[in-house]
């Protein structure tokens, strides 16, 4: 008996050794059937009494529920490359305020416009608008909704999230 009892805890404690595994940081990742970078180009708003000035476009593919999209406007370009401003954003301009702001579900996003003057006034600021829309997928994790994030460059969240951005897609 007492050759019993040591053999039997060894045992028992074996069970617990070799039946946990710790891999819940481990995935697989998951091929997407859509390109991660979309451009918006010739972007007109239009204006209505719910959304005020907006722009609302679907995506090809409904996304994945957990899903992030970031939406750059590109103020202007140096040299030959476009510079991009994540929104939302704030414009102070000698008018007032102008205020990029965006939503999104997994089937579609909007894009706003507003500000504390008649932002009518300045069209150049709604009509023509180049934006770019990135998507950062589910894959990553819940650190894609991050506050972080939000105050990521565009060349940031390209190379944190290994985007290819040489194969921008259309909407």
């Amino acid at each position: 008996m007492k050759k019993f009892l040591p053999l039997l805890l060894l045992l028992v404690g074996s069970l617990f050794i070799f039946s946990c595994k710790d891999d819940d940081d481990d995935y697989v990742p998951v091929e997407v059937d859509y390109p991660a970078v979309y451009d918006l180009r010739n972007v007109n708003f239009s204006y209505n009494a719910t959304d005020g000035w907006h722009y609302g476009q679907n995506f090809n593919n409904p996304m994945l529920d957990q899903d992030y999209v970031i939406i750059f406007r590109q103020a202007g370009t140096t040299g030959n490359s476009p510079v991009w401003q994540q929104i939302p954003r704030t414009l102070y301009l000698n008018e007032g305020e102008l205020d990029y702001d965006f939503d999104f579900s997994k089937n579609d996003f909007m894009i706003y416009a507003g500000g504390t003057y008649d932002i009518s006034t300045t069209p150049q600021y709604l009509n023509n608008q180049t934006f770019r829309v990135v998507l950062v997928p589910a894959v990553y994790g819940k650190n894609a909704n991050s506050e972080d994030l939000k105050k990521m460059s565009y060349e940031e969240v390209i190379a944190k999230y290994k985007i290819d951005d040489s194969k921008v897609g259309t909407l």
